[in-house]
């Protein structure tokens, strides 16, 4: 798959990112979790692990669009970098579930011990803002 350069800056950085911000809703209530993740840059989808039970959880279960971000905390407004995203979420089964728990923990060994089921998070949308290339640059990424 070829990718522009503004597709290739934003994988470099969910590449190296581990931790995003999911916000789920029903059309009545609304709820954010922060939640460890590996990156699928073939694929353009993220994987995460979470419980059913959660109530983001609950939420994605009814809704499958999500939004969110990823974003670092740097020290100074010259550094801010992160993105903003939509995609919809999937609890993932069989070999798909298999391939996607060895890859997170692989990335997160401790969760081998966690019974949670693994999500796969298929971007639509992504919207990055980085001031390393001039302030208030924005990349842009439709899928």
């Amino acid at each position: 798959m070829n990718h522009t350069e503004d597709q290739q800056h934003i994988i470099r950085f969910l590449n190296k990112q581990h931790v995003l911000t999911l916000c789920a809703g029903n059309g009545t209530e609304m709820w954010c979790a922060n939640c460890f993740y590996v990156f699928d840059a073939e694929h353009m989808a993220l994987w995460l692990m979470t419980d059913l039970q959660t109530r983001h959880g609950e939420l994605m279960q009814q809704n499958s669009v999500v939004v969110g971000t990823i974003a670092p905390q740097p020290k100074t407004v010259a550094l801010i970098k992160g993105v903003q995203y939509r995609g919809v979420i999937t609890l993932l089964e069989g070999d798909e579930a298999l391939l996607a728990r060895a890859r997170y923990c692989k990335r997160f060994p401790v969760a081998r011990v966690m019974k949670a089921p693994i999500w796969q998070l298929d971007l639509q949308e992504v919207k990055m803002t980085d001031n390393n290339l001039g302030f208030g640059k924005k990349l842009h990424w439709l899928c």
